[in-house]
């Protein structure tokens, strides 16, 4: 039950630590330039234009590591703002059929995520590929955690598929796959003569 619930985690896992330092560094900047901005007249915010929309794969990127945040926080309703209801969750360590709707995944995330403490998630070699309204992410991760004081790691890979509902991507699919270590083969028959030289 355990490695179950370990291969659940981890397969949901992937990297927030660089994006909560980014995400700090950002905040942090944009605070220390809300003093300058008080000096400004009026007329200057009247005239301000919106900022303009971010690239559909800057939005992806962003909304990935703002979900994994919430992840590693073990934050469901800061992880649902980027899933639709009627998502799909498949993942790796049981032969099971795939999770659907977020009410169904998130019970199973609260019974999973509780057993791990100070849960961490490096994300790599992210690909996205956008079209008007659907795009899709995969990318490797890196999960480390504590269980029953114990030190934990799990690696994998996650693909997340996004539909465009009105100006956000949506995540409607997730598939993650824990890397298992590989089983040693069972090792072969002793030759009848010996090798020369060995």
């Amino acid at each position: 039950m355990k490695r179950r619930l370990a291969g659940f985690v981890g397969a949901r896992c992937c990297s927030a630590v660089l994006l909560i330092a980014i995400f700090s560094a950002a905040a942090f900047s944009a605070g220390a330039g809300a003093g300058q901005n008080k000096k400004k007249k009026k007329s200057d915010d009247a005239n301000a234009t919106p900022a303009p929309a971010l690239p559909a794969t800057s939005q992806i990127e962003r909304n990935i590591g703002e979900m994994l945040v919430a992840f590693q926080l073990g934050d469901a309703d800061g992880m649902h703002k980027y899933y639709s209801d009627d998502a799909t969750f498949v993942r790796s360590g049981a032969y099971q059929p795939p999770i659907i709707g977020w009410a169904n995944y998130v019970q199973d995330y609260k019974i999973g995520s509780a057993a791990f403490h100070g849960m961490q998630i490096i994300r790599r070699n992210t690909l996205i590929f956008t079209h008007p309204d659907v795009a899709w992410a995969t990318y490797q991760w890196e999960f480390s955690s504590t269980v029953d004081g114990k030190p934990f790691a799990a690696n994998g890979q996650t693909t997340l598929v996004f539909n465009k509902l009105g100006e956000n991507w949506l995540i409607v699919h997730n598939h993650t796959s824990q890397i298992c270590p590989a089983v040693p083969a069972t090792a072969p028959a002793p030759a009848a003569t010996k090798t020369p030289g060995l």
